[in-house]
């Protein structure tokens, strides 16, 4: 496959367990927000770590660099993280892939 202008990421954080029903609502609250609001952001999924539940995945697809800075810079995230960062055992790791292939 050729390159994608696409940005691929992952984000892996682990919360505190006294947090996580403050946390899960707050994720609920950002991604709605996301799904209505940004029309850069192709894909937002939050995967939760089925045997460890204080553990999530978010999965991001931005149409390009331009749509994840603006997700970044947003209000929105700001909001977001004051609430989950503060929860985090460790800093929020974010890792930049490239697709190679896809069924999708």
């Amino acid at each position: 496959m050729s390159k994608s202008p696409q940005v691929y990421q992952l984000a892996h954080y682990e919360v505190r367990p006294e947090s996580l029903d403050r946390c899960l609502a707050a994720i609920h609250q950002f991604v709605a927000y996301v799904r209505e609001h940004e029309a850069g952001t192709l894909r937002y999924d939050v995967w939760q770590e089925r045997d460890h539940p204080t553990r999530f995945v978010h999965a991001f697809i931005f149409r390009d660099a331009a749509a994840e800075q603006a997700h970044s810079d947003s209000a929105e995230v700001k909001q977001f993280a004051s609430v989950l960062y503060p929860e985090c055992l460790a800093p929020v790791d974010f890792i930049d892939y490239e697709l190679v292939t896809s069924k999708a």
